[in-house]
Formats: structure tokens, C-alpha cells, sequence
């Protein structure tokens, strides 16, 4: 049996693949019970990064919205 990865992963995208492979394989329901079930752990730890990532981002583009961040001038 395959041991799940733990790592965190590199980026939002590096992520957000891994996921929709795993949930393509999980959809196929060909998996292992115990392989289904690290499969399920594996994706919420992947879909909890995304989010945090994409609230980071959020609140990012909410400060420059707000004019928070103004432009660079050489003195």
C-alpha cells in the first residue's frame, strides 16, 4: 500500500493538481478501502491549503483595492 504524501506542497497549483488527481482516481472506485481513505485525508489537507492560499490572496487584492499599498517614487 502506497503511503500518502505529507509534504506541503509546493505551490497553489502544485496543489490544486494533485487534487484533481486524486479525485479522479477516488471517482473511478477502484480504490482500496485504506487507500480511499488516506486518499480522502490527503484531499482535505490539499483543499485546506488552496483556501488559505487563496484567502492570502484575497486579502492581498482587498489592500491594494482599498489603496493600502501606494505607487514606488525615487526621492
Amino acid at each position: 500500500m502506497p503511503k500518502p504524501k505529507t509534504a506541503e506542497p509546493a505551490s497553489y497549483e502544485a496543489a490544486l493538481e494533485e487534487l484533481e488527481q486524486l479525485v479522479g482516481r477516488i471517482e473511478t472506485g477502484q480504490m482500496p478501502l485504506d487507500q480511499l481513505l488516506a486518499g480522502y485525508q490527503r484531499g482535505a489537507v490539499l483543499l485546506a491549503f488552496c483556501r488559505e492560499r487563496l484567502q492570502a490572496v484575497q486579502e492581498q487584492v482587498r489592500v491594494l483595492d482599498e489603496g493600502g499599498l501606494q505607487p514606488w517614487t525615487q526621492e
